[in-house]
């Protein structure tokens, strides 16, 4: 007998179904729209853009020849300047200058746009010292060594740091599957560690931080850098054997990403933070990347009824999405 108000015992696989669809019809959105741009633009914009890449003759061709040969074809120079040294060095151009607004609090030109108003304006200094120390140590005592490991893996999977660059296209193609593979190891590594054993002990580190800076885009325990921070960014270019250059773009876009998504700042022409820095401020949702997983093991729901689903959008104009999508007096 069915009391009540009770759901019918159907209804949950039914449900289960509609979570999946949703899930497959936003993962088709998001692949088909970039596929879309990149075709109605592939006469244009790429024909440009591969003339500084991958042809022989043109400028990254020639720069990457003129390095190629000034190491003379010393590949594991070669492979730590590529998927180490220009990595961190953009990872701390990027933060340096986000420092500087976090401690001073100024100029309101970027202040304005913080997601959470009140909180780290201006940051902790002592708390501050404290995270750039760790950063500093994860990067140099174990980003360091892993992609020192990275190179032998590489290269008994094909030559990584040949002397011709791959082509713009295949780039971009490798670039999709780079952002997928990590979206699946990053989310189920990432809600591993949320389980209370491991978080206790290894993720409630990072947590520290409810109203996150960019900075602490790498401020974990060690062994959460180890296997939430590097190996989903380190896995998929040693699965599609990719040139070091691709690596040395990729891992620079993958900081400056977890950089943005830490930043606080909902700044103009700039992915959205409000993903992340919402699940900063809940702890039990919005686990992925791209929110593909979370749409489909129903770890958004939260988010999606918030005024930060509303304000997670590209913002294209001056005005800051907390002024124009304000939380609701109940949701502060």
């Amino acid at each position: 007998m069915q009391v009540w108000g009770e759901q019918p015992k159907w209804a949950a696989p039914r449900r289960q179904e509609r979570h999946i669809w949703d899930s497959v019809k936003k993962a088709t959105f998001i692949l088909g729209s970039g596929l879309f741009v990149f075709a109605a633009f592939r006469n244009s914009v790429t024909w440009h853009l591969q003339q500084f890449w991958g042809a022989s003759g043109d400028f990254w061709q020639s720069q990457w020849g003129k390095a190629y040969s000034f190491v003379q074809g010393n590949e594991w120079l070669l492979f730590i300047f590529g998927a180490m040294v220009i990595p961190t060095l953009a990872f701390w151009l990027v933060n340096g200058l986000l420092l500087i607004v976090d401690v001073t609090g100024k100029p309101q030109l970027i202040t304005r746009y913080k997601i959470q108003a009140g909180h780290n304006q201006p940051v902790d200094t002592a708390k501050l010292l404290g995270a750039v120390r760790t950063v500093m140590l994860n990067q140099l005592l174990l980003s360091l060594p892993m992609v020192l490991l990275m190179f032998p893996v590489m290269r008994w999977r094909g030559s990584p740091c040949g002397p011709e660059l791959p082509t713009f296209h295949w780039v971009l193609f490798e670039l999709c599957c780079l952002g997928l593979l990590e979206e699946v190891f990053f989310y189920y590594s990432h809600r591993l560690f949320h389980h209370p054993t491991l978080y206790r002990h290894f993720h409630k580190k990072h947590h520290e931080w409810t109203a996150p800076i960019g900075i602490i885009s790498l401020y974990a325990h060690p062994i959460e850098h180890v296997f939430s921070n590097m190996l989903p960014t380190m896995v998929g270019p040693i699965l599609l054997r990719s040139h070091v250059a691709t690596v040395m773009l990729w891992f620079s876009l993958a900081l400056l990403i977890s950089t943005i998504s830490h930043c606080g700042y909902h700044l103009p022409l700039l992915p959205s933070p409000e993903f992340h820095d919402f699940h900063h401020l809940r702890f039990n949702q919005c686990f992925g990347v791209l929110g593909v997983l979370d749409r489909l093991h129903q770890t958004d729901t939260a988010f999606r009824a918030s005024s930060a689903y509303e304000r997670h959008t590209l913002l294209l104009g001056l005005d800051p999405l907390s002024e124009t999508i304000p939380d609701s007096p109940k949701r502060k």
